[in-house]
């Protein structure tokens, strides 16, 4: 008997949920199976993936093989990331292997530590030199169109 990991729906009509089972691979898609290893539902933003990882590797070691979407789902998992259709990352899950990423910065680290490894300027004086410059070139262009705006908002010499 071929084992397959591959996805069966149990959804509602035009509410697809499926699950990942361990099935034998010449079962009908939504037929009988071995066991359920997992979930996906691909509906909310990020998209809900549960995967029993230890079952998972179970069912491979004895020789079943994941359909392309299993597959693609494990990857997804061990990323951290859903599937490519969408792009925040999955809600944690106590079954899931992957742990999200996290943003935050270490302990000890400043604001300006990481500005610094963000590759922004280090010296005061060359941020407020482009700060300066750009404060400029705004009340130039802003002086110059202050007299068109004048004559159009107040609605005078129309009439």
């Amino acid at each position: 008997m071929a084992v397959r990991l591959r996805l069966t729906r149990v959804g509602s009509r035009k509410n697809p949920v499926w699950r990942v089972v361990a099935a034998d691979g010449r079962s009908p898609r939504d037929g009988r199976v071995l066991e359920i290893v997992g979930r996906y539902n691909p509906q909310p933003d990020p998209s809900e993936i549960v995967l029993d990882r230890e079952r998972i590797d179970h069912w491979i070691a004895r020789g079943a093989q994941p359909s392309d979407t299993v597959r693609k789902l494990i990857r997804a998992v061990e990323r951290g990331t859903p599937p490519a259709s969408a792009a925040a990352a999955p809600k944690p899950t106590a079954t899931a292997v992957a742990e999200p990423a996290s943003d935050a910065e270490p302990a000890g680290a400043t604001e300006d530590d990481a500005a610094s490894a963000e590759g922004e300027p280090e010296s005061a004086e060359a941020v407020a030199s482009e700060d300066g410059a750009k404060t400029d070139e705004t009340a130039s262009a802003s002086a110059d169109a202050a007299p068109a705006d004048d004559g159009e908002s107040t609605g005078e010499g129309e009439g």
